[in-house]
């Protein structure tokens, strides 16, 4: 558990490290414009309020265990991080879930106002994409690949989709089938982005790349089980934002549909399977089940 933390502990220095860097002055000399200071402001604001950095986290680790450099991955992983970023930032406005508080702050549009806020989101979404396009010390083929898969992901075959879903499931009963491809898009999408990046840094093979995959769809699905289980039995303090707004919404979870003994024992279920897709890496695939058992445990 020593190795599990340190190693933990590395990956969220680097990529604080990076964000504070890639959403800087000091990155954009010789391109300035008027209102950009106000502008990475409101940009940092959201991407260095805390969060548990597990999209770029797995970038860097899958390159590590496909035999990479995972510091060269760090634009990937950093990219992932920022269009899940401004995904929490519309998440919040009032046209969407509406909430004031993010990770246990006021969210950007209480801080910023809403247009700012908007503006911020899109501008992360932009430079993710210019992010992994300039990245140094990978092919300009695994950039290339990166960005292709990075852009489905996070578009309209992918996270956007499973928003319209989302919003589109609000007030009405919605079938199991439902809600679980609603997740693997709106949540899922992005971790598999994120595992099959750090995968393309290193040059994995297409057998490695699966087992990520496979992983990666475990965990997605496991990581919002746990959501909907904690969105009814935790409380605003320990969370960082507001509960219970999934029965506001009336939406269908996977508590509301199962029970919360049964989503528990799913949850266990999918993080088992996803532990199980791990044996192609042997040893070197520790750090990666240990996660899954956290994320499947979280409090918050």
């Amino acid at each position: 558990m020593t190795e599990f933390n340190n190693r933990f502990n590395e990956y969220v220095a680097l990529i604080n490290e990076a964000a504070d860097k890639y959403v800087s002055e000091k990155m954009f000399e010789g391109r300035e414009s008027t209102g950009l200071s106000e502008m990475l402001k409101a940009m940092a604001y959201s991407l260095s309020n805390g969060g548990k950095r597990i999209r770029p986290m797995l970038t860097l680790e899958f390159c590590r265990v496909c035999g990479g450099d995972f510091k060269k991955a760090i634009p990937f992983s950093l990219a992932a991080e920022m269009i899940h970023t401004y995904s929490l930032i519309h998440d919040d406005l009032p046209c969407m879930d509406d909430d004031d508080v993010r990770r246990g702050k006021p969210s950007s549009h209480k801080v910023f106002g809403e247009a700012n806020a908007l503006l911020a989101g899109d501008a992360l979404l932009t430079l993710a994409f210019e992010t992994v396009l300039a990245a140094e010390g990978v092919s300009a083929e695994a950039k290339a690949r990166a960005g292709l898969e990075l852009a489905k992901a996070a578009g309209c075959s992918g996270m956007i989709a499973g928003q319209v879903m989302d919003l589109a499931n609000e007030g009405k009963s919605a079938p199991l089938d439902a809600v679980k491809e609603t997740d693997r898009l709106k949540t899922g999408e992005m971790i598999r982005v994120s595992c099959v990046m750090g995968c393309i840094a290193a040059g994995a093979d297409n057998e490695k790349k699966k087992a990520a995959e496979i992983y990666s769809g475990n965990i997605g699905l496991a990581f919002q089980i746990v959501d909907d289980i904690l969105d009814v039995t935790s409380d605003e303090q320990t969370l960082g934002k507001p509960i219970g707004s999934d029965s506001e919404n009336e939406k269908s979870t996977y508590v509301s549909l199962l029970g919360l003994e049964k989503s528990a024992e799913y949850a266990e279920k999918l993080t088992a399977e996803a532990k199980e897709a791990l044996n192609i890496f042997g040893g070197e695939g520790e750090f990666l089940a240990q996660l899954a058992d956290k994320l499947a445990s979280r409090k918050n």
